[in-house]
C-alpha cells in the first residue's frame, strides 16, 4: 500500500490542536498515536480509525465505512473509511471525536 498525502493532510488538520500526538510510519501508511496508543492512520485505500469495541456500530451503517480486516478477520472497534467518505466534514469530525474519546479512556502507557 502507498501513502496518501491528501488523507494525511486532512487528518493533520483535524488533529492540529490535540496534545500528546505523535506520527509515524505504520501499516504501509502513516499513523497517529495519542499518548502511545494508536488513534488513526491513512493509506491510499482509506483511513483507519479506532473507535473502540461497541463504539463502531453507528459508523458501520454509513456507506463507505467497513470493519477493519486484519489477517482475514474483522477487528472489533476499528473501521476503514473510504477516502471519499472521510472527505465529508461531518462524518470525519464524528469519527475523530469518537476515536479521541475512546483512546483517551485507555490506561496510560
Amino acid at each position: 500500500m502507498a501513502r496518501d498525502a491528501g488523507l494525511e493532510e486532512l487528518l493533520r488538520e483535524r488533529l492540529d490542536d490535540v496534545a500528546g500526538l505523535t506520527e509515524r510510519s505504520m501499516f504501509g501508511g502513516w499513523a497517529w498515536l495519542l499518548d502511545g496508543h494508536l488513534l488513526c492512520g491513512a493509506r491510499d485505500d482509506g483511513v483507519l480509525v479506532r473507535l473502540g469495541k461497541g463504539n463502531d456500530l453507528w459508523a458501520l451503517d454509513i456507506d463507505g465505512i467497513a470493519p477493519m480486516i486484519s489477517r482475514g478477520r474483522a477487528m472489533a472497534g476499528w473501521v476503514r473509511v473510504a477516502p471519499e467518505t472521510f472527505g465529508d466534514d461531518a462524518i470525519a469530525a464524528q469519527l475523530i471525536d469518537t476515536a479521541l474519546t475512546f483512546v483517551r479512556s485507555l490506561p496510560a502507557k
